[in-house]
């Protein structure tokens, strides 16, 4: 269905081609998966499927890519529409209407679909992801992850006969990425539809792939069996790396294959307490902020109901529900700049209980400053540089140390002030955005989905720079769906579901509380009170060759 011959992508302005030499086929039917750190290929690979490597992208590709016996050199993403459905990593890129039900009937309306045809497929596609609901919203009223899901539903409406999809759970809670991960595993065994799909989040999807494709970072693609690549890949899922870690042979990739080998390992480990992930928060911390009776609503549908939240000093807090539960908009009324229908918000700032939302934008920031879930949209001139300067200039304070590149540098060091911000990495832009609002020291930080597109090594990276902001007295928020990055990172989970605040407590006593919100070590390893592979590689050692745990 998918053939790579030979091919090497090389762009102008680099010195290293972002695939060297690929040789690759996919069979019909098929879900490979493409793993590799942030920045090596996954997505060159991706749009190289559909044309839009070397079409809209520039740069030279060399050698043949055909899909379905067509020559992608000699047909553009156009001619590529009817065998080939796309969906990219910022849903919001791709939508051109304005309600859910017209986004689904687009593609089939450009393909000259027949209405009736049209209709019950805009039906099923509406029950297969869980949109009927949401089917006359206007889209950008949908919260991330159901924006994702309908970018993944305007695709499927088409019945693509190859589906290439760049990060498709990266904004969706476990139960809507088990449910549209189904839906994608369904397409495959029941219509044979071909799947490439990249993924940071490898401990949600690789137990489903067929085949995994390694991108190293050298340009080179090397592919195989699942269990044959993982064992020695430079990036693994936590069940892979408690395998690793415990010499498991085969290499379980699903929670129940795991389980199964885990029974020695239990009873090792029993009676033995893990090391905290994160130390005792709560003793000589003081409260920075305190909400309550926080109600938001939008067109009369209510979006957080009269939430109680206190935020204490050096504590990190993980925002947890499932997507459209309210977390958002109650980070948006917490900073001040969104919507807050009812109730109070206090900052403690210079000895002073003052509302941000009484006060103007610049010195609101002062008080509680917020990353959003797509951290570029804060930046909007034209080099690292300015942005920084104007940070410095809007914080007040002359730029007076600590100023904006002094705190991108111990962020992200290296990035050049002449770079364009929309040319760096999700990882740099975060970090940039995390420098740009630092600067107006903010004793409370809010950040919105800050894990997306980002690897294992950047994510392991952002859990040091939340514990360093902790480190110095900042209470810092994370709303997030990645519950391995909560089981290493945060002291404290609140779950919100239907704009309540249903659970508030420790991060070990609500996630293992959860199967939902479970990390994978702690399912393995239940009842457990491990949560983390560092927890179990710390009772163990390194592990031996050999060795039998």
């Amino acid at each position: 269905m998918i053939t790579f011959d030979q091919v090497t992508v090389q762009y102008d302005d680099t010195a290293r081609p972002a695939l060297r030499e690929v040789d690759l086929t996919v069979e019909e039917g098929e879900l490979c998966l493409v793993i590799g750190h942030t920045g090596v290929g996954k997505s060159t690979l991706l749009g190289a499927v559909n044309g839009l490597v070397p079409h809209f992208t520039g740069g030279t590709l060399h050698g043949r890519v055909t899909v379905d016996g067509r020559d992608t050199a000699h047909h553009p993403p156009r001619e590529l529409a009817d065998v080939v459905g796309v969906v990219g990593q910022d849903p919001l890129d791709g939508f051109v209407t304005d309600t859910v039900e017209e986004e689904l009937a687009y593609a089939m309306e450009q393909l000259a679909v027949v209405p009736a045809v049209m209709r019950k497929r805009v039906e099923e596609t509406l029950d297969l992801l869980g949109l009927a609901d949401l089917r006359h919203r206007a889209l950008h009223e949908l919260s991330g992850g159901q924006q994702q899901r309908v970018a993944i539903g305007s695709v499927l409406t088409a019945h693509p006969r190859v589906l290439v999809l760049d990060e498709p759970t990266s904004a969706l809670d476990p139960t809507a990425a088990d449910e549209v991960l189904a839906a994608v595993t369904r397409l495959v065994h029941d219509l044979g539809v071909t799947v490439l799909m990249a993924e940071h989040r490898l401990e949600r999807v690789v137990q489903y792939a067929d085949r995994v494709i390694h991108l190293p970072g050298d340009g080179r693609a090397v592919h195989g069996a699942p269990a044959d690549i993982l064992r020695t890949s430079s990036i693994a899922p936590p069940v892979v790396e408690l395998a690793r870690a415990a010499g498991w042979q085969p290499l379980p990739l699903s929670i129940r294959d795991a389980r199964r080998a885990a029974a020695p390992l239990r009873t090792r480990l029993s009676g033995v307490r893990p090391t905290p992930v994160r130390p005792d928060p709560a003793a000589g911390r003081s409260t920075l902020l305190t909400a309550r009776g926080v109600t938001v609503s939008y067109q009369g549908v209510p979006a957080v109901r009269e939430a109680a939240l206190e935020l204490r000093s050096g504590e990190i807090t993980a925002l947890m529900g499932r997507n459209g539960s309210g977390k958002s908009s109650l980070l948006w009324a917490l900073q001040g700049s969104g919507p807050r229908r009812a109730g109070t918000v206090r900052v403690t700032g210079d000895g002073t209980a003052r509302d941000p939302h009484t006060l103007s934008a610049a010195r609101a920031r002062r008080l509680v400053g917020l990353v959003p879930q797509t951290p570029a949209d804060l930046l909007y001139l034209e080099s690292v540089k300015q942005e920084l300067g104007q940070a410095d200039s809007e914080s007040g304070d002359g730029g007076t140390p600590p100023g904006a590149r002094e705190i991108l540098d111990r962020l992200a060091p290296g990035i050049d002030d002449a770079t364009h911000p929309r040319d760096l990495s999700e990882g740099q832009k975060l970090a940039l955005v995390l420098a740009i609002q630092l600067a107006a020291t903010p004793q409370v930080l809010l950040l919105d989905e800050p894990t997306r597109g980002l690897d294992y090594g950047a994510k392991a990276e952002l859990t040091r720079i939340v514990a360093g902001l902790a480190a110095e007295g900042r209470s810092v928020v994370i709303s997030t769906h990645d519950v391995e990055f909560v089981a290493r990172t945060a002291d404290r989970v609140v779950v919100m579901a239907e704009g309540d605040i249903v659970a508030d407590g420790p991060t070990a006593e609500v996630i293992v509380a959860s199967p939902v919100f479970a990390p994978q070590t702690a399912k393995v390893l239940a009842p457990l009170p491990f949560l983390t592979v560092d927890q179990v590689t710390a009772v163990l050692g390194p592990p031996e060759d050999g060795e039998l745990t």
